[in-house]
């Protein structure tokens, strides 16, 4: 598939093109434009995590994947721990050579750029939608729905990897062990199907709806349901009413490149009266937004205390912290990152020193192949 999408996409390119590829489908995509003789830059952005060596190299084939990387001039990571990973897996697995932090050398001879580019979102687009006049109303019906309690929000689609059964457990656990929040806190969890005719899939379907009446049937009472949960599509507009009416923002998957969520949810509060998130470690998100209260997701008592510190934080301590949140997502929002990632790829077109010598890599330097002989050899 890549090697049709490579083709299909040169017949496009001038020479004075840049190309910008995502995620880890398209892996193998620079390699087959090389192929092709493509000599314009071509970066690539990784949005899930990229792993400890010792777990990359459980993959069958994982050298021939990873090599791939290999032929791009740029490739960027969500955070500083994905990029320490990869280049510690390129070294000892691959045999490249490490220069600074920024750059490595493959046994061909070519020059790899490499960094951390945390994705953002765009900060004042979801500050005004908060303003629209529909999100006013959605914000007055939550509001009301709830009455006086505090409303935690939660919102992800249905995967594995955002540890919703653990998320209701530690929920579970926050009601048993603080029980003067019985009455007072409402959890709303917007889940969107996904991947329903996988069968894994739909045994975490029914897990959670488990759980979810479980959960009621323990604690609710004739005027309150501990839970709700929304398993369709949200709008924008209607999400962003969500995040600003909540008290809370639960972001706690078990893994994650980033997570885009904790952002948005931030970026949507009331700067006079904000919400307090509670952010998973093992998201992406959490190497620069340490004013969150980071917690282990697999740790229901550790979530558990965290809801109740940010239930009864003072208003004082939510502006402090929302305060230096909203700094962090406007200094790495998506117009940052896209302009440091092109700016970076642009700068590969004209590297000095991009083919070294074979005596100084102890390779000899692979040359693409021209776009005839290319074409004679592919068919």
């Amino acid at each position: 598939m890549n090697r049709r999408f490579a083709t299909a996409l040169e017949k496009f390119l001038g020479p004075d093109d840049i190309i910008w590829i995502h995620d880890l489908h398209l892996i193998p995509l620079g390699k087959e434009l090389r192929s092709l003789g493509c000599k314009q830059p071509i970066g690539f952005f990784l949005h899930v995590p990229f792993p400890p060596s010792g777990v990359v190299v459980a993959l069958p084939g994982h050298a021939d994947l990873m090599r791939d990387l290999l032929a791009y001039d740029l490739i960027g990571f969500q955070t500083t721990n994905d990029l320490t990973c990869f280049r510690a897996y390129a070294r000892k697995e691959l045999g490249a050579r490490l220069l600074e932090p920024g750059e490595l050398v493959a046994p061909s001879g070519h020059r790899v750029a490499c960094d951390a580019f945390p994705a953002g979102i765009d900060v004042d687009m979801f500050v005004a939608l908060c303003k629209t006049a529909e999100a006013r109303r959605e914000i007055a019906h939550l509001r009301e729905s709830v009455g006086e309690r505090d409303l935690i929000v939660g919102v992800d689609r249905l995967d594995y990897s955002k540890g919703l059964t653990r998320r209701l457990s530690s929920y579970r656990r926050f009601l048993n062990s603080y029980p003067e929040n019985h009455n007072k806190v409402v959890l709303l969890q917007v889940t969107p199907p996904s991947r329903e005719t996988v069968e894994s899939y739909a045994l975490m379907k029914r897990e959670l709806e488990r759980l979810e009446g479980e959960i009621n049937g323990e604690f609710a009472s004739f005027d309150w349901t501990p839970v709700r949960c929304l398993r369709r599509a949200v709008s924008r507009t209607k999400l962003a009413a969500l995040y600003r009416a909540s008290k809370v923002g639960l972001v706690t998957p078990l893994r994650d490149g980033m997570n885009l969520v904790a952002k948005e949810y931030v970026a949507a509060q009331e700067a006079s009266d904000p919400g307090v998130l509670i952010l998973s470690q093992f998201a992406g998100a959490a190497e620069a937004m340490d004013q969150a209260l980071i917690v282990n997701p697999y740790d229901k008592d550790q979530v558990a205390e965290a809801l109740q510190t940010a239930i009864s934080m003072s208003l004082e301590e939510r502006q402090a912290r929302h305060s230096s949140l909203l700094t962090t997502i406007r200094t790495q929002d998506v117009h940052a990152w896209s302009r440091a990632f092109l700016s970076r790829l642009a700068a590969c077109k004209a590297r000095p020193g991009d083919d070294l010598t074979a005596s100084e890599t102890g390779a000899a330097p692979l040359r693409p192949a021209g776009k005839k002989k290319a074409a004679k050899e592919t068919g």
